[in-house]
């Protein structure tokens, strides 16, 4: 008999499943069959509210379970529409990368990389999937050619692991959108490379298909550093995309959220790329 769970969360974002049993609020008067609950926290600054959910779901007298990142709790074996809206993949669980990012809490939740089994989605979510073997990436785009949505790489691919029989994959799949990571500048000759073997393989900066994030407002940051940050990720040839740092309160200046929201939308970002403005 397959256990029945109402899934719990703080807020509801893109990712957030979209079945019958899936709540971001107390319990109404009519209560789900079901037959636990599980409150699912993926940011700090989220947890105040969860806990508040998790005493009102409580009182129903249903088993309650509280995780997910915020916990640092590692995941375990990915089970499609379960947390995650279906269409959403996760391929692989850790980094093994030598230092670990400092913002980035992957390697101490999650540990060294190691491979899940692959089963469907075409929005692929892995901490750093280029870290994988071989043989489990060329699964994984076999799985993705099989979709019928054209896939999206949205866990952010490592610019200094790309290599040219990966760019060969990500094109044959007819990728929509790639995301890579550009947020120290030590690391921007590894996204120089990356975009040379983009565009050799077919991928242009002007498809916007090629994406990096770019972490912003960080302790130290200026907003004049963030900004070549962004147009030097352009000038590598990938669209950049910014990444507002937030605390564990999830407090950010109203400054640095001005900032983002015109390095978010693509019209003003075209322009201020393509014509040399100021932000």
């Amino acid at each position: 008999m397959n256990t029945k769970i109402a899934q719990v969360f703080p807020r509801r974002t893109r990712a957030t499943p979209d079945d019958p049993l899936v709540f971001t609020a107390p319990p109404s008067k009519i209560l789900p069959e079901a037959d636990e609950v599980h409150i699912s926290v993926a940011f700090s600054y989220d947890r105040d509210k969860a806990e508040r959910l998790a005493e009102a779901w409580r009182r129903t007298g249903l088993p309650v379970k509280m995780g997910g990142p915020t916990y640092n709790e590692p995941g375990g074996a990915f089970m499609p529409g379960l947390y995650l809206r279906k269409g959403y993949v996760i391929t692989s669980r850790g980094c093994s990368r030598k230092p670990a990012c400092w913002f980035c809490s992957v390697q101490n939740r999650e540990g060294s990389l190691r491979e899940l089994p692959v089963t469907e989605g075409h929005i692929v979510l892995d901490d750093n999937l280029l870290a994988c073997s071989e043989a489990h990436i060329r699964n994984v785009f076999f799985m993705l050619k099989g979709q019928a949505e054209k896939p999206v790489f949205t866990g952010g691919l490592d610019a200094g692991l790309l290599k040219t029989w990966h760019v060969e994959l990500l094109r044959e799949v007819k990728t929509r959108r790639m995301y890579f990571a550009y947020d120290n500048p030590s690391e921007y000759e590894a996204l120089v490379h990356a975009g040379r073997l983009l565009r050799d393989g077919g991928v242009s900066k002007a498809s916007s298909v090629a994406r990096a994030y770019v972490l912003i407002g960080f302790p130290g940051d200026t907003m004049e550093k963030a900004e070549k940050r962004l147009r030097d990720a352009w000038a590598a040839g990938f669209f950049p995309y910014s990444m507002l740092y937030r605390n564990e309160q999830g407090e950010v200046r109203d400054d640095w959220k001005r900032f983002q929201r015109i390095w978010l939308r693509p019209q003003i970002v075209y322009s201020l790329l393509r014509e040399g403005k100021d932000a």
